[in-house]
């Protein structure tokens, strides 16, 4: 009999706890936010020490003038400096932002009504999709991707829908600008249900920059169905090969239709200090508001601050040689020479970037060291960045994770690196693959 007790006694708690854990499980439409792979990319980052040109964060500080402007703050006895500014954008950031991006897109913005500050790029993106979803609401997602884009269409209950761009060639110098979308396939995407498309140029990770003509071709769609763009310029600022960046808000009847997005943190060198911002018509920037209040309320105010500052300097010095954007474009563009070069001396074929941080390079000419083969299980590439880690200590990105799962093969013989690091940096990640390589 006390045997039979105790049972019941267990088999009650084991139902208790069932009912518990399920309850205080993550909901549905966050699950694609749990952890993956690229946890145990940093528990292996963290037991072997690699160089690390896996993510787009620079090793070498901000600008001087962006970090005495942030000193002169702290110990500037101004009270207001420390306290909650105005939630959508501290009033000297988004007029001197304003009047920056009024010279870059030829019209004079309201920065009170244009001009939108967030905590980072990610909040403006996750801003901009929670605020214009609703549920089986369809977004178009252009692949290669940023990793997020999907998991918050999904946290906001709509629906992605995917097109790659792909090579045009398979041999020769292949450049970023080879990467093409095919128009009949974008075409038949849009729809009814379709809310807007995501364009991510410069691209990341291939470092592609739209043509005015794939722009006009999207554009066009775009007014067609009636549908949004997101346009994500994080990397806006750093073109190379005497490519151009056009922003799609120029175009004309895009204005009204385009969440812009932007970052302090690519722009100048400063990843964590977390800044963003939106520029676009009224009446969208308007419904980030009230979801801006009720998740942060406002950006930190010294962190603004700082920032208007060095925009302020910046409007001072536009398009002139001393403008740090200027000077940070051709410093990145040499960075970028160096690693192709060298990538190519040691038989690694790259997609040499138009723009961004990051160049893609294929890692399966040197596969047989590594003994990656078809019969690993996962995706090779991530095998063989977890090889690479161990055994060579350079940690690089699988290209494959930057599309769905059914497109996968087009990215999976690329890893991708970063090159907005410290030569000495990216010296030692080429002298470490050379030894393995030779």
């Amino acid at each position: 009999m006390r045997n039979f007790v105790l049972f019941l006694l267990m088999l009650t708690q084991t139902k208790w706890l069932s009912t518990m854990a399920d309850k205080f499980d993550v909901p549905e439409r966050f699950k694609s936010n749990e952890e993956s792979v690229f946890e145990e990319f940093n528990d292996l980052a963290e037991q072997y020490q690699p160089v690390d040109l896996s993510q787009g964060a620079p090793d070498f500080n901000p600008p001087l003038k962006l970090r005495s402007a942030m000193s002169k703050i702290m110990f500037s006895g101004d009270s207001a400096l420390n306290q909650y500014t105005r939630d959508y954008g501290h009033p000297r950031l988004v007029n001197a932002i304003g009047k920056y991006y009024s010279k870059l897109l030829n019209r004079i913005l309201d920065p009170y009504n244009n001009i939108f500050i967030t905590v980072g790029a990610t909040e403006a993106l996750f801003l901009s999709l929670q605020t214009h979803t609703n549920p089986g609401d369809e977004w178009i997602i252009i692949e290669p991707y940023y990793d997020p884009y999907v998991k918050m269409v999904k946290d906001a209950l709509g629906v992605t829908r995917f097109i790659a761009l792909k090579p045009n060639k398979l041999n020769g110098t292949i450049t970023s600008d080879d990467w093409t979308f095919d128009r009949q396939e974008l075409t038949n995407l849009f729809n009814v249900n379709t809310k807007g498309i995501i364009v991510n140029t410069p691209n990341n990770p291939i470092g592609k920059i739209f043509t005015l003509d794939e722009l006009t071709f999207i554009a066009d769609l775009a007014k067609k169905w009636d549908t949004l763009v997101i346009f994500d310029e994080v990397y806006q600022f750093l073109t190379f090969n005497n490519k151009k960046h056009i922003r799609i808000a120029t175009l004309p009847g895009m204005f009204e239709r385009t969440i812009s997005i932007g970052s302090g943190g690519k722009a100048f060198s400063a990843t964590g200090w977390r800044l963003g911002w939106v520029y676009g018509g009224a009446k969208i920037l308007s419904n980030l508001r009230a979801l801006q209040t009720n998740v942060v309320m406002s950006v930190p105010t010294p962190i603004q601050e700082a920032f208007a500052i060095i925009f302020e300097d910046e409007l001072r010095n536009f398009g002139k040689s001393n403008s740090y954007i200027t000077s940070f474009n051709k410093l990145v563009e040499s960075k970028k020479n160096y690693i192709i070069k060298s990538l190519t001396e040691l038989g690694m074929n790259v997609i040499v970037p138009d723009g961004g941080y990051f160049v893609v390079a294929n890692w399966t000419t040197l596969a047989h060291e590594a003994n990656i083969t078809k019969k690993t299980t996962g995706d090779l590439d991530t095998e063989f960045i977890k090889w690479m880690i161990k055994n060579v200590k350079v940690f690089g990105f699988p290209f494959s994770s930057f599309f769905d799962k059914n497109d996968k093969y087009i990215g999976e013989g690329g890893i991708r690196f970063t090159y907005v690091k410290k030569e000495k940096t990216l010296k030692n990640a080429i002298e470490l693959i050379s030894k393995w390589g030779s």
